[in-house]
């Protein structure tokens, strides 16, 4: 796909997204974790947190009316918004006219691969995405091939403090992401920027991706397995949880986690991402025997 290098001034005006939906009849859809951010300030900054260059592509997941597509577009070579709610298509192709160098697609990212949209190697995805798809939408893009570069999203602030936890409080979600890369949270958003306001504010999170994950591409399945089975029942000890999660006798787990230099009693937020890679090169090694 060949993008068009013609693109409005970088002086973008707000877009009233009230104004916009009543326009079209239409009504934010709470189900979708429709939210649609329109401050100016906050759209700018993020453009700048995701030091966007002339000639990189982006890849926008939930664009809805185009607030954040626009100043995207203004700085990119191209981007590429995937929406997957079919209402919002006509008002977000009507706010991007004359922003030649974008391409709108209906779908679910859940169900597309970055490949099949984007040729370009080192892409970046910026995006303000609800909370429900958070998860899954991480682990879609950082297990995609290629991989993107950078990932700059707006999401709910507690999730945003989950994901860049280091020490004593991990998640799944939390190394999930760390595997594959740096996260920080780079800017807070209040919950007036966006329309409708939403209960909770917000916070940008960005994302620099290692050029290799930091646990092995063969060990990957088996660090998440391990995590998986960890935090399943994340209120007991390493030794009961992975036993019921690994389907393995205690004493097997013990075993392994002693191997691991792993106190058995710990639980599975106070392992750091080292130790969840010790753990997964012995698990491997045991179950190629």
């Amino acid at each position: 796909m060949t993008p068009m290098p013609n693109r409005p001034p970088a002086n973008i005006p707000p877009l009233n997204a009230a104004a916009l939906l009543r326009e079209y009849d239409l009504r934010p859809n709470k189900r979708l974790g429709q939210n649609f951010l329109q401050d100016s300030s906050a759209l700018s900054k993020i453009v700048r947190i995701a030091e966007i260059k002339a000639d990189d592509t982006v890849l926008e997941v939930g664009p809805g009316l185009g607030s954040l597509t626009r100043h995207l577009a203004a700085a990119a070579r191209q981007v590429v918004a995937v929406e997957l709610d079919r209402r919002l298509i006509p008002p977000l192709e009507a706010s991007l006219a004359g922003y030649t160098n974008t391409l709108v697609v209906q779908g679910d990212m859940l169900k597309i691969a970055p490949a099949d949209l984007i040729d370009a190697p080192g892409y970046l995805v910026v995006a303000n995405i609800p909370y429900y798809i958070t998860s899954a939408l991480l682990r879609h893009l950082l297990e995609s091939t290629p991989r993107p570069q950078r990932m700059v999203l707006t999401i709910q602030e507690e999730v945003a403090d989950r994901i860049c936890t280091r020490t004593g409080k991990m998640s799944l979600l939390a190394l999930s992401v760390q595997v594959y890369g740096e996260p920080k949270i780079a800017a807070h958003i209040p919950a007036g920027a966006f329309y409708p306001p939403p209960k909770v504010d917000s916070a940008v999170v960005r994302i620099d991706l290692y050029p290799k994950p930091v646990v092995p591409s063969p060990l990957l399945d088996t660090f998440f397995r391990l995590a998986k089975a960890g935090f399943s029942q994340k209120r007991k000890t390493l030794r009961n949880a992975l036993s019921a999660g690994l389907r393995l006798s205690t004493t097997q787990t013990e075993e392994l986690l002693h191997a691991a230099e792993i106190d058995p009693r710990r639980r599975a937020e106070t392992l750091n991402l080292e130790e969840w890679g010790r753990l997964s090169e012995l698990l491997s090694a045991i179950s190629a025997r």
